[in-house]
């Protein structure tokens, strides 16, 4: 796979560097985070999303998922009430500043395998396989991966990924695993306490769903990822095959005076205790991590 989510490595690198960041903070100056643009082809509206569900997801998990998808864009003509802000919307709309890029992305096919066509535990080339299912051009492919699903790297190094097909057209896919009861430590956290660092109490999730309420934050990461850096050429610090792109380069930031090991200053649902930061289409609230904005070069949280 072409590139890789590594949220549990950067999360406890992260965490390692807040140790020694108030002693050394005023001796060395903090580097600059800088994503450079590799002259690449990026993904331009309108793009769609299609999605394929292995094993098994409720109704209501595939609802969260494909709300959280359709709340990316601002649909025109519709007398639906405006969401409020933060939106999910704005938050998508700072993929417009990679290099005039577009950001209009549409929810296409759905494939439900829930009997587990390939097995219980895939390699890099079935998600390959799964993604290119529903192939077509000007369009990225997720795999979703249920809670029971073990997947090559999954909770070792990576909770999402993204990549691209090498026959022409190149096809960008992406892939997100439910890590409820694997390591939801570590890709459903804030909602769960992590593995390593300072064990603070878990935030609320805003769906009442450990498992999937991590994915929408994963997913959002894979998916900002494919967009701005399709094909390896496009947005990223570092090597290729290891890139920082525009949300990876923010891990564990969601709000304003956000840390290693503390999400930041979120908003609070009165009602239900949970913590979000974005408004989503049919009443959704959701957690969006930070991302890279080309205009400022550095990480922006909505809240």
């Amino acid at each position: 796979m072409a590139s890789n989510y590594h949220f549990a490595t950067l999360l406890i690198s992260l965490l390692a560097i807040s140790v020694f960041q108030t002693s050394f903070s005023a001796l060395v100056k903090e580097q600059p985070l800088l994503l450079k643009y590799h002259n690449g082809a990026l993904l331009r509206g309108p793009v769609t999303v299609n999605l394929v569900w292995y094993g098994k997801f409720t109704p209501t998990q595939r609802s969260i998922i494909v709300d959280f998808l359709q709340s990316l864009n601002t649909v025109k003509g519709t007398r639906k009430a405006a969401t409020p802000l933060p939106s999910v919307s704005s938050w998508w709309k700072t993929t417009e500043k990679y290099h005039n890029g577009s950001s209009v992305t549409v929810v296409g096919k759905q494939i439900l395998d829930e009997n587990y066509s390939l097995g219980k535990l895939l390699k890099n080339y079935h998600i390959q396989y799964l993604a290119t299912k529903v192939a077509q051009p000007k369009s990225i492919n997720v795999v979703l991966t249920a809670k029971e699903v073990g997947v090559e790297g999954f909770c070792m190094s990576r909770c999402g990924t993204h990549g691209s097909t090498k026959a022409k057209p190149r096809v960008a896919y992406a892939w997100v695993g439910n890590s409820e009861t694997q390591c939801a430590g570590q890709c459903a956290w804030p909602f769960h306490q992590p593995i390593y660092g300072p064990q603070s109490p878990p935030l609320v999730s805003p769906n009442g769903d450990v498992g999937v309420d991590g994915m929408v934050i994963n997913l959002a990461t894979v998916l900002a990822g494919a967009v701005t850096n399709p094909f390896n050429q496009g947005y990223f610090q570092g090597p290729a095959t290891a890139p920082l792109e525009a949300v990876s380069a923010c891990t564990g930031m969601f709000g304003s005076g956000s840390y290693p090991g503390y999400p930041g200053d979120v908003l609070v649902d009165k009602s239900t205790g949970a913590s979000y930061n974005a408004h989503g289409l049919n009443g959704r609230k959701y957690l969006v991590p930070a991302m890279w904005d080309p205009k400022t070069s550095a990480c922006t949280t909505l809240v």
